[in-house]
């Protein structure tokens, strides 16, 4: 299967469109964190023998506020990310300005890394040169090791929030419909999301998709089942 064409114009669309990066981190944190956090609510109060009441309480207050503050975490951590970014490029910009040859001499040292040589290496360091925003992008990449894509706290942020909330409810539906039945529907249902999470993040791995989704759900089955031997200790 070709992965992307390769023609002329469709190369040129595809750079063009280069350093957009997507939230999949961001959005399996978010839904695997939902679904487990949720569920060990469920697990622990059905454990303890307590009322539904108290889980769709405590399931409806958990999907809310712990999403949101998972979601504010992670803005915050991004928005350092690249606060510190912004700060190396500031950085990067007064050296060129202050200290240019300096600069200068580790961008060519960079391009020959890279296997530049001879006459070619002179041309492509002058190219460079002349250019200051990509001469300070390559210097973030490749003397500091950063990501070429800057990072995005909100939309990191709505992702995770998102992601939390859709694979967080699904716990609590069985409950909240008055399902017979309800915990066993809940653990089937969240057995279903942790493997599809599983199965969909393979999409960006080289893992069959049936080890992705058995892998994700070894992990949640894991958390849920500490959360109910945890509240069976509990049980009137």
């Amino acid at each position: 299967m070709i992965d992307h064409g390769h023609s002329t114009e469709e190369i040129a669309k595809r750079i063009a469109g280069g350093g957009q990066g997507t939230h999949l981190r961001d959005m399996i944190y978010g839904g695997i964190d939902g679904a487990v956090t949720t569920f060990a609510i469920v697990a622990g109060v059905q454990g303890a023998g307590l009322p539904t009441t108290v889980i769709i309480a405590l399931g409806i207050a958990n999907v809310l506020a712990d999403g949101f503050s998972m979601a504010a975490g992670n803005y915050s951590g991004t928005k350092a990310d690249l606060d510190d970014r912004n700060r190396l490029s500031a950085i990067e910009y007064r050296h060129i300005k202050e200290y240019p040859t300096g600069e200068r001499e580790e961008l060519r040292q960079i391009l020959e890394l890279k296997g530049l040589s001879g006459p070619l290496l002179d041309d492509a360091t002058d190219a460079i040169a002349k250019r200051p925003e990509k001469w300070v992008e390559m210097m973030l990449t490749d003397e500091y090791g950063l990501s070429p894509t800057p990072p995005a706290p909100m939309a990191a942020a709505i992702a995770t929030f998102l992601a939390f909330l859709v694979a967080g409810i699904v716990p609590l539906l069985p409950f909240l419909f008055g399902l017979p039945d309800p915990f066993l529907i809940a653990t089937c249902a969240t057995a279903l999301v942790f493997f599809a999470i599983g199965t969909g993040k393979s999409r960006w791995s080289l893992s069959p998709w049936w080890r992705s989704g058995l892998e994700t759900l070894a992990i949640g089955s894991t958390a849920a089942a500490i959360a109910y031997v945890v509240g069976t200790m509990f049980h009137a």
